[in-house]
């Protein structure tokens, strides 16, 4: 209990008053792949308007803008929307984020043709989160979730990355139980797995009727 409270505090202040560490430290803890990983979600992502939960660092922001869609983002920390900001400004793209929580979305019913959410913490299973998300997609629209990565290369380095991964919670065993918070919902779900030499990935697709 004492280091989950530890590290829920950590990656608080990551996410917010140390923000500008949180590229460095998620590339060390990744061993370089944590952005090839976010932008993995880019062919789950066609359609013209596209919310992020969540969009950190804005990378994938600054992605979904040089394909010619019209992305969207909601999150909770300040320190995030300053650094996105900054980055979608240099590339001449339009911000169009806001501080708020994927619990009350401040955007109108049927908005949006795909939601992501990379890397999410738990809040992305409150029922108010998939309430929220059926109301502002659009019918036949997906919420695509990248909840965890697993390293399973076989390096000395790889495994310890992995075992740090285990220990903060950031890789754990995936049960296709999970899925059933979305088809509870009310949502059309599958799981599909993205493999490279190195790691592991899946990415949950949930389709609105």
């Amino acid at each position: 209990m004492l280091l989950g409270r530890f590290l829920r505090f950590f990656f608080c202040l990551l996410y917010q008053p140390f923000a500008w560490a949180y590229d460095f430290v998620a590339a060390t803890v990744s061993l370089g792949h944590w952005q090839e990983w976010v932008m993995s979600v880019l062919p789950y992502l066609p359609g013209e308007r596209v919310l992020e939960l969540g969009f950190g660092p804005g990378h994938l922001q600054a992605a979904l803008n040089s394909r010619g869609v019209a992305a969207y983002g909601v999150d909770a920390s300040p320190q995030m929307a300053t650094l996105t900001q900054g980055r979608l400004r240099k590339l001449h793209f339009t911000a169009r984020i806001v501080n708020g929580y994927a619990q009350f979305i401040p955007f109108p019913d049927n908005s949006f043709h795909q939601i992501v959410a990379t890397f999410p913490p738990e809040f992305i299973f409150a029922p108010e989160t998939f309430h929220e998300v059926l109301r502002v997609l659009c019918p036949g629209g997906e919420f695509v979730v990248l909840p965890s990565a697993w390293i399973t290369g076989k390096r000395p380095l790889e495994k310890a990355a992995a075992q740090l991964f285990k220990f903060t919670g950031q890789a754990p065993p995936w049960n296709n139980r999970f899925l059933e918070y979305f088809t509870a919902a009310g949502f059309e779900a599958c799981v599909e797995e993205i493999t490279e030499a190195s790691w592991k990935l899946l990415i949950v697709r949930a389709r609105k009727p």
